[in-house]
C-alpha cells in the first residue's frame, strides 16, 4: 500500500500514518439498534485499512486499492460515481459540523471486508477516517463520538438510516469479546466470547439485491410509524423496543405490516435475553436455537431475508446444526452459523453443491476470530 500511496500522491517530508478498523458480527438483536434495542455484537478479523498524511493543501484526495479509483475535490458534496467515496466525504462533513477544521490530506483505503456481506464494510471506513483524522489533526474525539459521527455520516450524507451498533462495536470492539449495548443508552459490557468446542463461522450467500438501503430505510419508516402510534397509547414508551409483548397490538390501528414488524422487535428481546444467559452458562443449544428463531423471524415478520439466505439456513438446519441466521441489513450478503467445530467444512461442502445447483452462486465459507476495534497500526 505504501509504494500504492507515493505513486498516487508523490513523496513530500510529512510522514504516512497508517489505520485499521475491522468488521463486525451481531450474534442476536438484529434490526433493533435503531428502536432503542439491545444488540450482541463482536468485532471480527476483517478489516479496512487506510494510509493517511496531511496534504498542506485544502484539498482532499482518496485512492482506493480495491477499485483502482482515484478522486479528489475541495468541496464536500456527496457524487452519484465512485460512491466509495461517499462514506469519507460523510465523515469530514460531520467532523466540520462539530466545530473542527479538516486540512486537506492525502487517503488510500484497502480492506478484504467482502462487499455487500452484511459484515458492515462501510462503517469500518467510517469509523477508520474518523479516528484518523482525530489523531492525524489532534481533534481530541474519543470512541463514543467517532462511532456517533460514522453513523451522522451514513444517515444524513450517504443516505441510509442505520442505527449505531455497527460503528460503536468497530470503535469499542476488543479481542476474544463481544459487546453487549444498550443502543438507548450506549451503555455497554464486554463479555469474554468462549465457545468451549463449538464455534461460529459464517458463509457468505454472494447475493446482494438491489433492495437492500431502500427497503431498510423502509423498515425504519414502518417502525417509526408504529411507534408513534403506540406513544399515543402509552405515552411514557420510550422507544419500540420497550414495548412489552402483552401490548395489545391491533387496538392502536397499526396496519398489518406494522405489526409484523412489531412482532419481531417484541419477540427479538427474548431471544437476546436467551442467548445472553445460553452464553453464559455454555449452553449452546439454546443459543443455536434462538438464532434459528431470530432468522424466521427477519424472514417472515421483518421480511429482510431472501430465498437465498432462507435456503441456506433451512438446508443447515437439515445437517443438524446448532443454528443458524441471516445478518446484517438483508437481502443477501452473509449466515452466521453457530455448530460443534471440525463440522464446517464437510457442511459447507453439501451445501455449496446444493447451493450452486439451485441458483447457479457458488457461496464462500469465511472463518473468523474476534478482534480489537479501530486503532493505528505501524507504516514500515
Amino acid at each position: 500500500m505504501i509504494e500504492s500511496f507515493y505513486k498516487q500522491f508523490g513523496k513530500i517530508d510529512i510522514p504516512v500514518r497508517r489505520f485499521q478498523a475491522p468488521a463486525r458480527i451481531n450474534i442476536i438483536g438484529e434490526h433493533v439498534d435503531y428502536l432503542g434495542g439491545l444488540v450482541l455484537p463482536a468485532a471480527i478479523n476483517f478489516s479496512m485499512q487506510i494510509l493517511i498524511r496531511p496534504n498542506l493543501t485544502n484539498e482532499f484526495r482518496f485512492y482506493s486499492e480495491n477499485f483502482k479509483s482515484y478522486f479528489s475535490t475541495l468541496e464536500l458534496r456527496k457524487v452519484q460515481k465512485n460512491t466509495w467515496v461517499n462514506y469519507i466525504l460523510g465523515v469530514i462533513d460531520q467532523i466540520q459540523k462539530k466545530g473542527h477544521t479538516v486540512p486537506g490530506f492525502d487517503l488510500s483505503i484497502s480492506g478484504n471486508i467482502p462487499l455487500g456481506a452484511g459484515l458492515s464494510s462501510s462503517a469500518a471506513v467510517e469509523v477508520v477516517v474518523g479516528y484518523a483524522l482525530s489523531e492525524v489533526f489532534q481533534l481530541g474525539l474519543n470512541r463514543t463520538e467517532i462511532a456517533l459521527l460514522g453513523q451522522a455520516a451514513e444517515n444524513d450524507f450517504v443516505g441510509t438510516k442505520c442505527g449505531i451498533m455497527d460503528q460503536f462495536v468497530i470503535a469499542w470492539g476488543k479481542k476474544n469479546n463481544c459487546i453487549s449495548l444498550d443502543t438507548s443508552s450506549l451503555k455497554f459490557e464486554y463479555h469474554e466470547f468462549d465457545l468451549k468446542d463449538n464455534e461460529f463461522y459464517l458463509i457468505q450467500s454472494n447475493v446482494k439485491h438491489s433492495l437492500n438501503d431502500s427497503e431498510y430505510n423502509n423498515r425504519r419508516k414502518e417502525c417509526e410509524s408504529a411507534f408513534s402510534k403506540i406513544k399515543k397509547e402509552s405515552p411514557n414508551i420510550q422507544n419500540l423496543f420497550q414495548v412489552n409483548d402483552e401490548f395489545d397490538l391491533k387496538s392502536t390501528g397499526l396496519t398489518e405490516i406494522e405489526i409484523k414488524r412489531v412482532i419481531h422487535v417484541i419477540s427479538e428481546k427474548s431471544r437476546i435475553k436467551s442467548t445472553i444467559d445460553g452464553l453464559n452458562h455454555h449452553d449452546f443449544k439454546k443459543v443455536g436455537k434462538a438464532l434459528t428463531e431470530c432468522h424466521s423471524s427477519l424472514s417472515k415478520n421483518y421480511e429482510v431475508s431472501c430465498k437465498e439466505t432462507d435456503f441456506i439456513v433451512e438446508t443447515l438446519e437439515k445437517e443438524s446444526i446448532l443454528g443458524a441466521r441471516m445478518i446484517g441489513g438483508g437481502f443477501g450478503g452473509c449466515v452466521l452459523v453457530l455448530d460443534k467445530q471440525g463440522r464446517s467444512e464437510e457442511i459447507f461442502s453439501k451445501l455449496a453443491s446444493l447451493y450452486e445447483k439451485q441458483f447457479k452462486i457458488t457461496p464462500e465459507l469465511y472463518h473468523f476470530t474476534i478482534t480489537d476495534g479501530v486503532h493505528e497500526g505501524i507504516t514500515e
